[in-house]
């Protein structure tokens, strides 16, 4: 037995590596039963996307189907793979009904190229080939709810989609559209042109339709991470996560996915890195945002204030996302200030839980990017686990050198220059250094993290248009954009938008003529 869920582990890491990877955070007594349905669903997926004759294909499904279907009747399978999937239905309780529907998509789509009419008949297809994946092993993650089945349901439309926008090349070479042929009508487009990929324009046009459905049912599929055990809650919102920056990256390339896909976003050896992409007119090298709203939007929402947070935390995580994909070499976030002290004990909590969530569950993937993790802030006053994930992050990080990211804790832009004047002081008290001698680079060097760059561009999301005791001797010549968008509400699209209000600005530093950024240097320590 244990060889067959190995070979299920395999199957899955092979062919599905996304979801290997997200069932990492699983704990070990459920991860296996995980891996074996979803070892069963490759192995199905890939006799009927076998090369052949199509009757062979439907032939070796249908066997592959009623095999399967006895086994279960009988309670026990000797086949290599299917050994452990039976195993884990009859051990968990699984419902056999969503295994006939599944087993039933796979050999409709095997049977006919896909002809969907309406998106309605899509959703049909996506609940058959994944909903119904995604519901087999909702009991495992020990359901609080009865509409968890449902949701997670959702969440499987939504990695189908991601899978879709992976393969439209190769399933369009075949012959094989899974968008909406109605969407196509309407648009004036043809099968034909989804291949050429040349009418950018109205291609893009189609994409946006596709993104804001694909948005729709990200939003159904989110509240199910709050109804599952605790311990299970990481692998949905590595699951969710991961749906977001697929829909970033379609997002980003718009007319071209027809052409060029999109590579999966980690591979079985660690997360794809993927070059910069092209930005007309200047990218900035240092961008800094305030994350504002996060409470603002639950309670718009109807949702806890911890909601806000969550979500929040998956903003984060794409915004590093869409910075390295637009090329940004630095990065300072604002996750928690001096001034949010006064938050109610319970609050602080929530948010301290939160990012410390968001350190130990995205680090692996900001190291295997290349990401270089900073802390800057007051070390002293952090809890003590909080403060010790974020020191494991700057030291596992620090040799890294695609982004630098600086995640801003219990920090004041004031408290920072007053401990710098007070490191001075103590040098001039010392002889170390003449009062009359001191001067900008000086106090650079003195500051949380010397050598962070000036800030190019400065965000500030949910509307409010001040910067809040932040980096302020960072931002001396900063562009300032403020977006009306909740900080859940930022993506890529929203950065993009605000790089591109910054390469339109003139930037003169004071000076007759635009010129580039030139940040202090710090001095060598004395």
């Amino acid at each position: 037995m244990r060889e067959s869920y190995e070979l299920c582990a395999a199957e899955t890491r092979q062919f599905l590596a996304p979801l290997w990877k997200a069932a990492g955070v699983l704990p070990a007594a459920v991860r296996p039963h995980i891996l074996a349905v979803h070892g069963f669903v490759v192995r199905t997926d890939r006799l009927a996307d076998e090369h052949g004759a199509q009757t062979d294909r439907e032939e070796r499904v249908a066997r592959w189907r009623s095999e399967t279907l006895r086994e279960l009747r009988a309670g026990r399978s000797e086949h290599p793979l299917r050994r452990a999937f039976v195993d884990t239905v009859l051990r968990w309780g699984l419902d056999r009904a969503v295994i006939g529907e599944f087993l039933d998509a796979i050999g409709t789509d095997c049977a006919s190229p896909p002809a969907f009419e309406t998106f309605a008949e899509q959703r049909r297809y996506l609940r058959g080939v994944a909903g119904t994946v995604f519901e087999m092993w909702t009991p495992l993650l020990e359901p609080r709810g009865a509409e968890v089945s449902s949701l997670t349901s959702v969440l499987g439309e939504v990695c189908q989609l991601v899978d879709i926008f992976e393969d439209l090349p190769d399933d369009l070479a075949a012959g094989r559209c899974y968008l909406p042929r109605a969407d196509l009508r309407q648009l004036g487009l043809e099968i034909s042109d989804l291949v050429r990929g040349e009418r950018h324009q109205v291609l893009d046009e189609l994409v946006s339709i596709q993104l804001g459905r694909w948005r729709d049912l990200l939003e159904q599929a989110v509240p199910v991470a709050e109804l599952v055990a605790p311990e299970y809650r990481p692998f949905l919102h590595a699951l969710l996560l991961g749906a977001q920056l697929q829909f970033d990256e379609v997002t980003l390339r718009q007319a071209r996915v027809f052409t060029e896909g999109v590579e999966p976003l980690v591979a079985a050896d660690g997360a794809a890195r993927r070059p910069a992409w092209p930005h007309a007119g200047a990218v900035p090298d240092h961008i800094a945002v305030i994350m504002d709203g996060n409470r603002r939007w639950a309670a718009r929402q109807g949702l806890p204030v911890s909601r806000g947070y969550q979500t929040g935390e998956w903003a984060a995580m794409r915004l590093v996302n869409a910075a390295l994909r637009l090329g940004v070499r630095h990065l300072s976030i604002y996750a928690f200030s001096t001034e949010n002290w006064d938050r109610s004990q319970e609050e602080l909590a929530v948010l301290f839980d939160t990012l410390g969530h968001g350190i130990a569950q995205g680090i692996e993937w900001l190291h295997e990017l290349g990401v270089r993790v900073r802390w800057c802030g007051r070390r002293d006053r952090i809890e003590p686990s909080l403060a010790s994930s974020l020191e494991l992050a700057e030291s596992m990080t620090s040799n890294n050198d695609v982004l630098s990211l600086t995640v801003c804790v219990d920090y004041g832009g004031r408290e920072e220059l007053t401990e710098a004047a007070r490191a001075l002081m103590a040098e001039a008290v010392a002889g170390r250094i003449r009062p009359e001698d001191i001067g900008p680079a000086d106090v650079a060097r003195n500051l949380y993290v010397p050598g962070l760059p000036d800030v190019d561009l400065l965000i500030r999301t949910s509307g409010e248009q001040r910067i809040s005791n932040f980096l302020p001797w960072h931002l001396a010549y900063a562009e300032l954009v403020f977006d009306p968008n909740p900080w859940p509400e930022f993506g890529l699209e929203q950065l993009r938008k605000a790089v591109t209000t910054y390469a339109g600005r003139q930037r003169r530093f004071g000076g007759g003529l635009p010129g580039p950024t030139r940040p202090v240097e710090p001095a060598p320590a004395s």
